[in-house]
C-alpha cells in the first residue's frame, strides 16, 4: 500500500467533490491510502506537491482541479503554466497525475468532473498509480 497525496485547488467545489471521489475510489480500490490537501489555485498545485514530494511523507499524487475559460489570457496561463509545471515534476520522478480540468463552460467540466460519467477524477488516481508503479519498476 502506498500512501498519495490529492492536492487540489478548491475553486469550484461542487465539481472538485466529484473529482475528488473519483480519484480517492481509484485509489482505494487498487488498495492505496489517500490524503487530501488544499491549495488556492491551479498554479499552487505544482509548488505544494514539490514541498510534500521533498518531506518524503508520500508515495505519489493526484493534481485535482478545474479551469475554466472566462473572458481574459487568464485562462491560458493557469492551464498552460500548472501543467507545464507538473510537467517538469514528473520529469524529474515524481508520480503525478494531473486531473486539473480545463474547459470551454461549466456543462464540459460536470461531464469530465461526474465520476458517474467521464470520471476524469478516477482517471488521474489511475495514472499516479501506473508512474507510482514505473517509479518501483525503475528503482527511482
Amino acid at each position: 500500500m502506498a500512501k498519495f497525496l490529492i492536492v487540489e485547488a478548491r475553486f469550484y467545489d461542487s465539481y472538485n467533490d466529484m473529482l475528488i471521489a473519483g480519484a480517492k475510489a481509484a485509489l482505494e480500490a487498487a488498495g492505496h491510502e489517500a490524503e487530501v490537501l488544499t491549495v488556492p489555485g491551479a498554479l499552487e498545485i505544482p509548488g505544494a506537491i514539490s514541498l510534500a514530494a521533498d518531506s518524503g511523507d508520500y508515495d505519489a499524487f493526484v493534481a485535482i482541479g478545474v479551469v475554466i475559460r472566462g473572458e481574459t489570457y487568464h485562462f491560458e496561463i493557469v492551464a498552460g503554466e500548472s501543467a507545464r509545471a507538473i510537467m517538469a515534476l514528473t520529469m524529474d520522478g515524481i508520480a503525478i497525475g494531473n486531473g486539473i480540468l480545463t474547459t470551454e463552460n461549466e456543462a464540459q467540466t460536470l461531464i469530465r468532473a461526474d465520476p458517474s460519467r467521464k470520471d476524469k477524477g478516477g482517471e488521474a488516481a489511475k495514472a499516479a498509480i501506473a508512474l507510482y508503479d514505473l517509479v518501483h519498476r525503475f528503482d527511482r
